[in-house]
C-alpha cells in the first residue's frame, strides 16, 4: 500500500479531451489545506460499538497497536500506521490506513468530553460488480472508556439535504457538492485535473455533534471511497481520507482536507427526498 501525502500541483483538465482520471491523479495534493496532524503517542483508547463489538487502540510513535472483537477483525498483534487530527479541542479524527489487512481502512472520530465516538470501516471489494461501488463502508456509533458518555449518540442525519457547498483543498483542487438525499450527493470539479467532470454517487451522513458531520461517499465509476468530518460551525473546515485503487490497480490511502464555503440551501415544500 502507498500513503499519498504529496503536494504536487495539478494542471486544469480539458473535459472535451481528457479521459476520466484515476484516483491517484486527482488525490495528489488534496491535503494541502488540511489541518495539522497531532501525535497520540502514549495514549490508549477502548471503544465499545453499538453492536457490542470492541476496538482497542494503543498509540505509539506513528503506529498503533490494535485489537478488535465482533464486527471488526484484527490480525494477531496488529500494528499499523495512523493519522490523527484534532478537528476541535475535544474531538479527534483518527484513520488507520491498514497494512496488516490489505485494502481496508478504519476511521474513528471520538470526543474527550462526551466520550462518544463513531467508527467507519472501508473495504475495497475483491471484484467489480456492475452498478455497485467497489468500495463498501460500514458505520457504528460507539462509546469510549474515557468516562460516562453524555449527550446524543452519533447517528444518521438528514441535516445536509438541500445544502450546496464548495470545498477548497489546495490551489489546484476546488469541488462543489450538492446533497440531494439521505443516500446520494452530486459533485463537480471546478478546478483541477477533474475539471468539468462530475457525477452523483452514494453517500452517508452522520451527525457527530453540533455542527460536526461525518460525510462519506462511494463512487461508481472508479474504485474509491472517502470519509470526511465536516465542521460546519465557525471553523468551516473538513478533514478526510480516501481509500481506493490507483492507476496501477493497487490499493492506496490518501489524506485530504481543506476549507468549506457554503453557497446556500433549499428546502422542499411537500414531498421530501429519501
Amino acid at each position: 500500500m502507498t500513503d499519498t501525502a504529496g503536494h504536487a500541483s495539478a494542471p486544469a483538465a480539458d473535459p472535451a479531451t481528457d479521459e476520466w482520471r484515476t484516483y491517484d491523479e486527482f488525490a495528489a495534493g488534496i491535503d494541502t489545506y488540511r489541518l495539522p496532524n497531532v501525535d497520540l503517542d502514549g495514549r490508549s483508547l477502548v471503544l465499545t460499538l453499538d453492536d457490542g463489538s470492541t476496538l482497542a487502540l494503543a498509540f505509539g510513535t506513528g503506529t498503533v497497536r490494535w485489537s478488535a472483537t465482533g464486527s471488526l477483525t484484527a490480525p494477531a498483534g496488529a500494528e499499523d500506521p495512523y493519522d490523527a487530527v484534532a478537528v476541535r479541542d475535544d474531538v479527534v479524527f483518527v484513520n488507520l490506513p491498514l497494512v496488516s489487512v490489505e485494502r481496508e481502512a478504519i476511521t474513528v472520530v471520538y470526543s474527550t468530553t462526551t466520550h462518544r465516538a463513531l467508527v467507519a470501516h472501508s473495504v475495497i471489494g475483491a471484484e467489480e460488480v456492475e452498478g455497485t461501488p467497489r468500495v463498501t463502508q460500514r458505520f457504528w456509533s460507539a462509546v469510549t472508556d474515557g468516562g460516562e458518555p453524555t449527550g446524543e449518540a452519533p447517528g444518521p442525519s438528514r441535516d445536509l439535504i438541500g445544502k450546496r457547498n464548495v470545498y477548497r483543498y489546495s490551489p489546484h483542487h476546488l469541488y462543489e457538492h450538492v446533497y440531494v438525499s439521505s443516500q446520494r450527493y452530486a459533485w463537480q470539479c471546478l478546478e483541477g485535473v477533474q475539471r468539468g467532470h462530475g457525477d452523483m454517487d452514494l453517500s452517508t451522513v452522520w451527525k457527530f455533534a453540533d455542527g460536526l458531520y461525518l460525510f462519506c461517499f462511494r463512487e461508481f465509476r472508479i474504485a474509491v471511497a472517502s470519509v470526511w468530518l465536516h465542521d460546519l460551525g465557525y471553523a468551516l473546515m473538513t478533514t478526510g481520507i480516501f481509500l481506493g485503487l490507483n492507476g496501477e490497480g493497487e490499493s492506496e490511502h490518501s489524506r485530504a482536507g481543506g476549507h468549506i464555503y457554503p453557497l446556500g440551501a433549499v428546502s422542499y415544500p411537500d414531498a421530501q427526498p429519501v
